[in-house]
């Protein structure tokens, strides 16, 4: 079968390099040919664009690198036409991706979506065109299934890829990256966003002198992004061992996003910083309806870990709730349980082997 495979950012890379190995495992002429990343490269996908060139975060960027937009979707669909897939797979990205489906539809290409997007936070009558031009949806939070049900639209639920990812990776014994005690700063996979947050986690290295601050770099992104905002700061950069850096860290200060729930399966206490561009924080907060922006909080319906939004992303504040973290033993002990229930509530069902199963049975 000739699979077409999209993804827009780090974190599809990371689940849709997963789901290519288990294609190629259950599907012996699996020709795969993606929009990705390192990672779905090297799980033997054809790589037709990285998503370094397409991950553009925030209202007020989206507009302004529109053309740019544009001008990949309409090579996305030639490059489809030319390929002839079996079926397209589209991971997350639903800006992109939706546009995508409707096109396809029309082609009478079958559609199947690994991810869903997150229509229960924002525009929830994206489901409207989403039952009409996804013939099958795999969704990965336990939430969804129900969501999806008021809108009489039947979901598969396959659990959570990072369990899966999260649990051989515990497996195997971390590499010593400092000698005291570390703190991971996980600034994000976007240039915008490293330089909105990343100078205020590097506010608490003169707070915390006893313990080694630990930048995971983005693949993805120079180095020289990084040094230029650390302005002399004592810090150790690790670039593409964030894991590794998870294993060993004792607290962490997490962008939003993946990360998030990555920090937390690891069993790391962290605190959520966002700052995004004032305006597309502003669009977002009239149109998004929900409570949290970590999956954490999201999927567990409560405030488990801390979010410091906007103007609450503070050298104050941060330092305040790391404090918390590294010498507040119930505080610790609260995330432990919580992180737990976290754990039960994901499942442990092998999420890529059963959406590639899905996949494969859906062209049969």
């Amino acid at each position: 079968m000739r699979y077409y495979i999209i993804a827009g950012e780090a974190s599809g890379d990371l689940h849709g390099s997963n789901l290519i190995k288990e294609l190629h495992l259950q599907d012996e002429r699996a020709d795969v040919r993606c929009w990705g990343g390192d990672k779905m490269e090297a799980a033997g996908a054809v790589l037709v664009k990285h998503y370094r060139k397409l991950a553009f975060m925030g209202f007020v960027e989206v507009i302004k690198h529109l053309p740019a937009i544009l001008k990949n979707i309409s090579f996305c669909k030639q490059d489809i036409l030319q390929y002839m897939p079996d079926c397209l797979v589209l991971i997350d990205y639903p800006g992109f991706n939706l546009r995508i489906a409707e096109w396809a539809r029309q082609q009478n290409i079958k559609v199947i979506y690994y991810i869903s997007p997150q229509v229960w936070a924002w525009k929830e009558k994206r489901v409207i065109k989403i039952k009409r031009d996804v013939d099958k949806m795999l969704v990965i939070l336990p939430f969804e299934e129900e969501f999806y049900e008021k809108w009489n639209y039947s979901v598969t639920y396959v659990g959570h890829p990072l369990t899966d990812v999260v649990a051989a990776e515990q497996l195997i014994p971390a590499r010593p990256i400092a000698k005291r005690p570390v703190i991971a700063l996980l600034p994000g996979s976007r240039a915008q966003e490293i330089k909105a947050k990343l100078p205020v986690m590097l506010q608490m290295i003169k707070h915390f002198p006893a313990y080694e601050f630990v930048i995971a770099q983005a693949s993805s992104l120079p180095e020289s992004l990084y040094t230029g905002l650390m302005q002399g700061a004592q810090v150790t950069m690790v670039k593409g061992d964030t894991y590794n850096l998870l294993k060993q860290a004792t607290a962490a200060l997490v962008t939003s996003g993946t990360a998030t729930l990555e920090t937390a399966l690891f069993g790391v206490p962290e605190v959520v910083c966002y700052r995004g561009n004032p305006i597309s924080y502003w669009l977002a907060k009239k149109l998004v309806s929900i409570k949290y922006i970590s999956l954490v909080n999201l999927i567990m319906d409560a405030p488990v870990i801390k979010e410091l939004i906007q103007g609450e992303l503070t050298e104050t504040n941060l330092k305040a709730e790391l404090e918390l973290l590294l010498h507040d033993n119930t505080c610790r002990q609260r995330l432990k349980a919580s992180y737990a229930s976290l754990w039960r509530m994901l499942g442990e069902r092998p999420a890529s082997r059963l959406a590639a199963r899905e996949i494969i049975n859906a062209l049969c």
